[in-house]
Formats: structure tokens, C-alpha cells, sequence
């Protein structure tokens, strides 16, 4: 139990429903959605499609989305991938002859076709209950009226706005300027797109006078996307991958995501006695940070779009971690692992809900870097994306550029299980951090024994690139013997991504978390 005279915030419970995101009005939205009789996977598109309006430098209906679900009674855990590719004509030669090492961020090599609408659209006829009508109705809403601008919100604005080019920096800048603190920010123009998403489905978004604006808005730009190839988009199904750490199931999104980065992270922890650590202590940090620069090598390397990479049962073998576990000196660092396929970002929303019959979605939704590819369609305002950076331009890699292919992705939905039964959807938002939250989010339950809400709010660190971010709550000390062990040491600008959860508890109560580091919170009912 924590210490309340000290600041901080306790777990919501509730029985009948509940989600936890880091917007407080998606979190009413959706649990608006449950109490009107909608389920769960129709309260987490309605809260995930608002996050686009309330954290648009995050998210929005020109980005991707990854969800894991279970169908209510059911312990089996769905997964749908709902992101987009390459236009058909993307080649990577063309930039390698340009002198290029990487696909330019703010650029429409960038720029992979939308896929979160599809799939959203998909989930509402299968799954849910209202129909999209129902459930775009509080974005179309907000969109029009406005919402005020949160304080986390306007700090990554603020970081992220000199991405906006062209008419992004019409619809995205208020008379020019970044807008502040509780300032008014609407989008009119998404408004219209979602309304007629709501009558019409998916083809209002992917044909028609939607996707003319964004394929040329990008051919302007350069970009060799089509109309047909905003037509061909679609979601698609798959099983997910899984593995266990300590008795507890970690059940992870199949690549092109990066969850099995997550898998392969635990299974080389699983080597040392963490909890026998001091949880907050540098010979904790240290491993991890090992472990990471191992999983994450590991990733650069082999994870891609399915259709070209197919090592999975390679990468999440036991004698793989066993391998790797023993490269870990706990006495000296060794060097970074090779770069990152991607810039690493911190810029995804995540929504979780649970309704009352117990169906659970675990669903994250992004554009990948602030704002994207810094890109918007000139009529209607639609972010987009810049995934396609999530490529490599290297010959041969499983992951290069190329058309009609799905990029590395780094956002990832979770969730746990506990002897087949369905204990938590949760997801860790913050880019390339992901895996790494995972990791430390569930040692923090499962080792340091914390309860759900501290397990968030224990201060991070990550490798990265050569450098140990190491959040603010670390005391002086332990980054002085980190630094003794051979890391390079730095505080991060801004905090380590942003966690939701909520626990299914074995007496069918909710209890639910969120992440201190965002604007947003848990509600139930």
C-alpha cells in the first residue's frame, strides 16, 4: 500500500466496466460507450479515434493501430493488424542513389498508406455492438467543439511542431503559434471525414474524395502513392506470440510489431534473480540494460513484415536468451548494440477497456514520430504518418523498403495471462522503449512484488543508442555506479513513454492503473 501523505494516485476499481488511457475525456467516451450498451471493443475505437483529436501530435486517423482482444467468455486472445504499407511503386535504390543511409522522416518516401481506419471499421461490424455511427460520434463531436489542450499535450506540441510543414502548419498551429495550456483546438475538417466514415464505412475514407486529397497532397510532395493503393488497404488477422516469465503468460502482437522483442527480453532475464535486486537499484538497471541492447540487436535483425521474415521460432527459443544471458558481464557494460532500423520516438496513444462480460482489448494507435511525417492533406487536415522511416535501406535486410510491404513497427499492444486465465490487458507507449517497458512493467509486478499503480510510476531507464536513460527518480548514487559500470549516463529530456492496465481480478473486480507521465487516468463504473 502506498504511503498517502505522499503525492500520488491510488487504483480505480470498479465491477461493471473500465478503461485507462492518457486522455480523460477518451476514457469518458468510452466508458459513455459501455454504460449506452456497447462493448468493449466498441468503447476502445470510440476513446482511440478521440485520442486523435486530444493528442494529435501522438495519433490520428493517418496512422496505424495494433489490437489484442478476447471475445467475451472466451480465454483465446485475438489479434488484428491494422497496419498499412508501401505504396506499390516505393523502391529503396532510388534513395540509396540520392546518398541516402535512411528514409527521410519528413518526407512522402515516409508515408505508408493509413492502415487504423480499416481496421477500426473491420472490428465495429465483427466485434462490436452500435455500429460506427454510434461510436464516431465523440470524436465528430470534440473534433467540431473543441477540446482544451492538456498540459502533457502542449509540452510534446511545443517539442514537436517544427515537423509541421505546409498546410499541416494550418491545421495543426492556432494563428501561427503552438496553442498553450487549456487553449481551444479543433478540427473541423476530420469532423467531415469521420461523419461520413459513420455512414458510409471504410470506402469514405480509402476512395473517393478522402484519399484523392492525401494521394495528392503526397504526389505533390513527390510521393509515388495512388489511389489504388488506398483502396487495397486492409487489416489482417493473426494468432499471437507468447512467452513466460515466472509463471505469468506475456501474450504480444506477431510482427511487423515488435512485441517478441518484449518475449526475448524476459527470456534473458529469466537468467538472473531480479528479484533478489533492490528494485530500484543500478544492478537492476544494469541488467536490463544489457538484456535490452541484446533483444534489441536481435530485433534489427530479424523482425519485419511476415510476408519476408519467418525466424520467429529462432528468436523465442530458449537456448537463443540462454546464449545471449551469458554475454551479460554484471561488472562492466558492454558497447551499444547496433543502431536502431528506426528513429527511436515516444509518440503513441494506447487504450485498454474491459466491459461486463469480461471481453478486454488491448489497443495502441499511432503515427509514429510527433506529428507524424509532419505531412497533411490539404482539404481535410489528415496527419500522416511517416511508418515507412520504420524501413531500412539496406540490400537484403528482410526489412528494406519496398512496395506493398509493412515496415518494422515499434508500438505494441499486451497482454498477461495466468494459468489460461485472462489477467490484464496493459501496454507501455513510448516508441522503441516498448519491449523494454513491457519488460519492466511485469519484473516490477512479478519480482519487485509492487502493486499495479506503483509498477507504473517507478521511475525507468533505457538503453538506447549508446546512452542509459535513466528517469529523474533515480537517486544520484545509483547513476554514479552506473556510470562506474561503463554507461554513458543521461537524464531524458521528457519521461520514458506512458503505461494503462487493468487487472481482471479473480473475484471478476476491475482494478486499473495509469501512468502519472501522461494527461489521462482510469475510470469505471
Amino acid at each position: 500500500m502506498r504511503d498517502f501523505q505522499l503525492p500520488g494516485r491510488s487504483e480505480v476499481f470498479a465491477t461493471e466496466g473500465m478503461c485507462a488511457t492518457s486522455h480523460p475525456l477518451a476514457a469518458l467516451a468510452a466508458l459513455e460507450i459501455l454504460r449506452s450498451g456497447g462493448n468493449a471493443m466498441d468503447a476502445a475505437i470510440a476513446g482511440a479515434v478521440l485520442l486523435g483529436i486530444c493528442e494529435p501530435q501522438m495519433t490520428g486517423i493517418g496512422g496505424d493501430c495494433f489490437v489484442l482482444y478476447n471475445r467475451p467468455g472466451e480465454t483465446e486472445i485475438r489479434a488484428l493488424n491494422g497496419s498499412g504499407r508501401a505504396p506499390a511503386a516505393a523502391e529503396a535504390q532510388p534513395l540509396r542513389d540520392a546518398g541516402l543511409t535512411g528514409v527521410p522522416l519528413g518526407s512522402p518516401h515516409a508515408v505508408t498508406i493509413p492502415g487504423a481506419i480499416d481496421a477500426f471499421c473491420h472490428l465495429s461490424e465483427t466485434e462490436g455492438r452500435l455500429g460506427l455511427e454510434a461510436v464516431l460520434q465523440p470524436a465528430i463531436h470534440y473534433a467540431e467543439r473543441g477540446v482544451p489542450v492538456a498540459p502533457r499535450v502542449a509540452f510534446d506540441w511545443t517539442n514537436g511542431a517544427n515537423a509541421l510543414q505546409g498546410a499541416a502548419r494550418d491545421h495543426y498551429l492556432i494563428g501561427g503559434r503552438v496553442p498553450i495550456v487549456g487553449q481551444i483546438f479543433r478540427a473541423s475538417q476530420q469532423a467531415e471525414v469521420l461523419r461520413r466514415v459513420a455512414l458510409h464505412g471504410r470506402d469514405a475514407f480509402y476512395t473517393g474524395e478522402v484519399a484523392e486529397d492525401m494521394v495528392a497532397t503526397l504526389n505533390a510532395m513527390g510521393g509515388v502513392h495512388t489511389a489504388e493503393d488506398f483502396a487495397a488497404t486492409r487489416c489482417t488477422e493473426s494468432a499471437p506470440i507468447c512467452g513466460e516469465y515466472r509463471g505469468v503468460e506475456l501474450v504480444e502482437h506477431p510482427p511487423n510489431g515488435q512485441g517478441a522483442t518484449a518475449i526475448l527480453m524476459l527470456n534473458i532475464l529469466s537468467h538472473f534473480d531480479i528479484s533478489s535486486m533492490d528494485p530500484l537499484g543500478a544492478e537492476r538497471v544494469h541488467v536490463e540494460a544489457e538484456a535490452a541492447k541484446l533483444a534489441y540487436d536481435a530485433r534489427n535483425r530479424f523482425i519485419a513484415d511476415p510476408d519476408y521474415a519467418t525466424r520467429m521460432e529462432q528468436f523465442l527459443a530458449p537456448e537463443t536468451a540462454a546464449r545471449l544471458a551469458a554475454l551479460i558481464d554484471r561488472r562492466k557494460a558492454m558497447p551499444a548494440a547496433a543502431p536502431l532500423t528506426e528513429a527511436v520516438h515516444k509518440d503513441t496513444v494506447y487504450i485498454t477497456v474491459v466491459d461486463r462480460d469480461r471481453m478486454a482489448v488491448s489497443l495502441i494507435y499511432s503515427i509514429f514520430h510527433s506529428f507524424g511525417s509532419g505531412i497533411a492533406s490539404e482539404k481535410f487536415g489528415i496527419l500522416l504518418q511517416n511508418r515507412g522511416a520504420g524501413f531500412t535501406l539496406e540490400p537484403g535486410h528482410p526489412n528494406e523498403l519496398a512496395g506493398g510491404k509493412r515496415p518494422m513497427h515499434t508500438i505494441i499492444p499486451g497482454f498477461l495471462r495466468e494459468n489460461g486465465r485472462i489477467m490484464m490487458p496493459f501496454g507501455v507507449m513510448g516508441g522503441g522503449y516498448q519491449p523494454a517497458g513491457h519488460a519492466r512493467f511485469l519484473t516490477n509486478l512479478v519480482d519487485a512484488d509492487m502493486g499495479l499503480q506503483a509498477a507504473m510510476d517507478a521511475p525507468r531507464s533505457f538503453a538506447d543508442g549508446g546512452v542509459l536513460k535513466v528517469e529523474t527518480g533515480y537517486p544520484d548514487l545509483v547513476r554514479q555506479q552506473l556510470a562506474d559500470l561503463g554507461h554513458r549516463v543521461e537524464t531524458p529530456p521528457a519521461p520514458l513513454g506512458g503505461a494503462q492496465a487493468i487487472r481482471i481480478c479473480k473475484n471478476g473486480v476491475l482494478e486499473a492503473a495509469s501512468d502519472p507521465r501522461k494527461d489521462g487516468c482510469a475510470l469505471g463504473y
